[in-house]
């Protein structure tokens, strides 16, 4: 009987973290593969309207740590997993504005001569972004260890894949193949968390 009432709220939140992952993912297939003269306006448009989805990738490990944290090791590991997912937030938002608004924007209006400082711009953004994901791995294995007392082996799935798809995001950004293959990775990994280690009840008294 219990899991026929918290299912809805599985599901829910199931399409909950992998919304934002699978959108990405979909954002990739079209993402210009190079910044050149003729892809720089889309370039620099594209990432202003990813400026608030990146954040939200954090969702999928927000859902299953919601609640206060505990004194205890769970509780320690759920603050980092939150502060990592933060960091995660701050600098690969500080990729997409630099390499992405900014490079884009100097490309656009250099036109067809050479656009200096986009090289730049590219190494500036690369490293925040590269602190992002670092950032995320961290938050990834500190989820893990916040859910594990409770929710045992069962983290672990979800967990690697995870750390794969961070693997393939310091890089591949969201560019095909690696990067739609990385939030492709995403969306499964934050689903398997939802489904086997789903958000606890407040308990009544």
């Amino acid at each position: 009987m219990a899991t026929r009432e918290t299912s809805p709220v599985v599901l829910r939140d199931i399409v909950l973290v992998s919304a934002t992952p699978l959108l990405l993912a979909g954002i990739g297939l079209v993402h210009p593969h190079s910044l050149t003269a003729a892809t720089a306006e889309q370039w620099a448009g594209l990432h202003i309207w990813l400026l608030p989805v990146f954040p939200l990738l954090t969702l999928g490990l927000v859902v299953p740590l919601w609640g206060r944290p505990g004194r205890d090791v769970a509780g320690v590991a759920t603050v980092v997993a939150w502060v990592a997912a933060f960091g995660y937030a701050a600098y690969y938002t500080g990729l997409d504005a630099v390499a992405g608004i900014a490079a884009g924007t100097v490309r656009h209006h250099a036109g067809a001569q050479p656009a200096s400082g986009v090289g730049d711009l590219f190494r500036r953004g690369d490293a925040l972004g590269e602190a992002g994901v670092y950032a995320l791995a961290v938050a990834v294995l500190a989820t893990a260890v916040a859910l594990f007392p409770r929710h045992g082996a069962r983290v672990m799935p979800g967990t690697v894949v995870l750390l794969a798809a961070c693997w393939f995001f310091t890089d591949g950004h969201i560019f095909w193949p690696e990067g739609v293959f990385a939030m492709l990775g995403f969306a499964l990994g934050f689903a398997l968390l939802a489904a086997m280690a789903p958000r606890s009840r407040p308990h009544s008294s």
